[in-house]
C-alpha cells in the first residue's frame, strides 16, 4: 500500500510539472507575439513617417515655400557640394517640336576631304534632306583621303544635338531601320555623286524621283553640291543654322577648345594664324618656293603617289605669281611685321606639322618669339584621345580660332573660308583677308631692294585695310562658281549688318 501512494504521488508530480511547462510555453509565446507586433507597429510608423517627410521636402523644393530652409540636413557635405554644382549647371534646352511631313525615302551621304570641307557639306546635305522631305541618316566622314583619319561623326560631332537640335525641319537617324539596312546590305539601293553648285530645283527635278523609286540614295560626294547664290533666303538660312547651332563638336573637344583659350587669355591678346605651309597642301598645290631640291623631288613623288590629285606637271613659280600657293612662314613673318602686328602678341599655329620644321619657322619665330601650338600649351596626355585623328586636332583648332582676336589664314581653303564666315555670324570679328597674289609681288620687290621698309609696309596696310571681315556683298559671277565668294565664308543671309553700310571689294 505504501508502496502505491509513493508512485501515484510521483506521477501527480510529473503530471504537474508537464502542466506547468506547457503554461509556461504558451505564456511565454502570448508575450512574444504582442512584442512582435509591437516592433513591426514600430517600424511601419518610422516608414512611413520619413515617406512623409521625404515627400513634404520634396514638395517644399518644387513649390517654393521655405518650410524647411534651415533645418540640419541629414546628407553629408559631398553630397551637399555635389548637390549644389548641379544646381550651377545650365538647364537643358527644350527640343524643338518634331516636323511632321510624308517621308519620301532615306538619303545616305558620305562626306569627302578634310574637317571643313565636310562640315560644309553636311550642312548643304541637311538642306536638300529638308527640301526633299526624306530622312537623313547622320553623314559618314571620309577615312580614304590624305589624312586616313578613322573618325565618325560622332567622334567629332555631338550627334544627338545635332539630331535633337533640328528636328523641326530634318528628320536624322543614326542608322537606317532595319528593314532597310538588309536592302542595302543585298545592294538594293541607288547611288550617285550629285553634280557641284546645284541649285534646288536640281534636287527637286533629278534627285527625289531618284529617292522615291529605290527608297535609300547614297549620294557619295557632297562637297560643293549646292550653289553660293539664287537659292532661297529659307534655304540659306538654314544651311546657317545648321552650321552655326546644328554643328557642335563634342563636349571633349569643346572643353579642351575652351581650356587652350583660357591660357591663352590669361597672357593677354592673341592671334590665330592658319600657316598651311603642310606637306600635303604643297604637294597638292606643287608650290615649293624656298624648299630644296630634296624637298622639291619629296613633294613631286607624294603628288605622283595620289591618283585623285589630277594636276601632276605644276609650274611651282608661276602658280606662286599667280597667288596660288600659301605663304611661306618667311613671307607670312614679313606680311605680319608690315600690318603693324605687336612682335609680341601670341602667335597660335592652327596647323599641322610644317614642312621644313624649325629651319623654315626660323623667320617666323625670331620676328614673333611668342609663338605657341596646342602642343606647347597642353599637357601630352590631354591630346591623346585626338592624337592620329587630324579631323579632331582641327576641330580644337577651329574652335581656338573663333575665340581669337586676329585670325590670319595664309591660304583659301576650306578652313580659312569656313571660320571667315563663323567670325562674321559672332559679329564681325578681325580676319585679315590676305591677297597673296599682290603680297608676293610686293616681297619680291623689297626683297630685292626696289622698294624701302617704309613703302612696302605702308602699302599692305592700305591694301588690306578693307579686308579685315567687316561686313560686305558676296562677289557672285554667273556660271563661274569657282571664282565667285563662297556662301560659308560670307553667309550674308544669316547676318546682322550692324549699322555699316555693304560694299562690294
Amino acid at each position: 500500500m505504501d508502496k502505491f501512494l509513493y508512485h501515484r504521488k510521483l506521477w501527480e508530480m510529473n503530471v504537474k510539472l508537464l502542466g506547468e511547462s506547457k503554461v509556461e510555453k504558451l505564456k511565454n509565446s502570448f508575450v512574444s507575439r504582442p512584442r512582435m507586433s509591437l516592433w513591426m507597429i514600430r517600424a511601419v510608423t518610422v516608414l512611413l513617417l520619413w515617406s512623409c517627410f521625404v515627400h513634404l521636402m520634396a514638395l517644399g523644393e518644387m513649390w517654393g515655400p521655405r518650410l524647411f530652409k534651415g533645418w540640419p540636413s541629414c546628407f553629408n557635405h559631398h553630397e551637399l557640394s555635389t548637390a549644389a554644382e548641379m544646381t550651377s549647371l545650365p538647364t537643358k534646352i527644350a527640343l524643338p517640336p518634331k516636323r511632321v511631313y510624308v517621308n519620301n525615302g532615306y538619303l545616305m551621304v558620305s562626306c569627302n576631304g578634310g574637317l571643313n570641307q565636310m562640315r560644309a557639306a553636311i550642312c548643304d546635305m541637311v538642306t536638300v534632306a529638308r527640301y526633299l522631305n526624306v530622312t537623313l541618316i547622320v553623314p559618314e566622314l571620309d577615312k580614304t583621303s590624305f589624312w586616313n583619319d578613322p573618325s565618325e561623326f560622332k567622334d567629332i560631332f555631338d550627334v544627338d544635338h545635332f539630331i535633337g537640335s533640328l528636328r523641326d525641319e530634318v528628320r536624322i537617324l543614326k542608322e537606317l531601320p532595319p528593314r532597310l539596312k538588309k536592302r542595302v546590305e543585298l545592294g538594293m539601293y541607288h547611288e550617285m555623286p550629285p553634280i557641284s553648285w546645284s541649285n534646288m530645283s536640281y534636287y527637286q527635278n533629278q534627285i527625289l524621283p531618284l529617292v522615291k523609286k529605290h527608297k535609300v540614295l547614297h549620294l557619295n560626294k557632297t562637297d560643293t553640291r549646292l550653289a553660293n547664290n539664287e537659292l532661297p533666303v529659307e534655304v540659306q538660312k538654314l544651311r546657317c543654322r545648321v552650321n552655326f547651332n546644328g554643328l557642335k563638336f563634342t563636349p571633349q573637344i569643346e572643353e579642351l577648345g575652351r581650356r587652350v583659350v583660357k591660357i591663352l587669355r590669361e597672357k593677354g591678346p592673341f592671334l590665330v594664324l592658319h600657316l598651311r605651309y603642310e606637306m600635303d597642301m604643297l604637294a597638292f598645290s606643287g608650290c615649293s618656293h624656298g624648299c630644296n631640291p630634296e624637298e622639291e623631288e619629296e613633294l613631286t613623288r607624294m603628288r605622283y603617289a595620289y591618283p585623285w590629285w589630277k594636276e601632276k606637271v605644276i609650274n611651282s613659280e608661276l602658280k606662286r605669281k599667280d597667288g596660288l600657293c600659301p605663304l611661306t612662314p618667311e613671307e607670312t613673318a614679313l606680311t605680319l611685321t608690315a600690318l603693324g602686328i605687336d612682335r609680341n602678341v601670341q602667335i597660335y599655329i592652327a596647323a599641322g606639322e610644317i614642312y621644313g620644321g624649325q629651319r623654315r619657322m626660323k623667320a617666323l619665330t625670331d620676328a614673333f618669339p611668342n609663338v605657341v601650338r596646342k602642343e606647347t600649351l597642353l599637357e601630352s596626355s590631354d591630346l591623346d584621345f585626338c592624337r592620329n585623328h587630324s579631323s579632331q586636332m582641327a576641330a580644337l583648332d577651329y574652335l581656338v580660332a573663333l575665340e581669337s582676336d586676329i585670325f590670319v589664314p595664309t591660304n583659301d581653303g576650306n578652313m580659312a573660308r569656313v571660320v571667315e564666315g563663323h567670325r562674321r555670324f559672332l559679329g564681325f570679328k578681325k580676319t585679315i583677308q590676305l591677297n597673296r597674289r599682290f603680297l608676293v609681288k610686293l616681297i619680291d620687290e623689297y626683297t630685292e631692294g626696289l622698294l624701302s621698309w617704309d613703302v612696302f609696309s605702308s602699302t599692305v596696310k592700305a591694301f588690306h585695310s578693307t579686308r579685315m571681315g567687316s561686313p560686305k556683298r558676296r562677289l557672285v559671277i554667273p556660271n563661274r562658281p569657282k571664282e565667285e565668294d563662297y556662301f560659308y565664308a560670307n553667309p550674308q543671309e544669316c547676318l546682322q549688318l550692324l549699322d555699316e553700310p555693304l560694299r562690294v571689294i
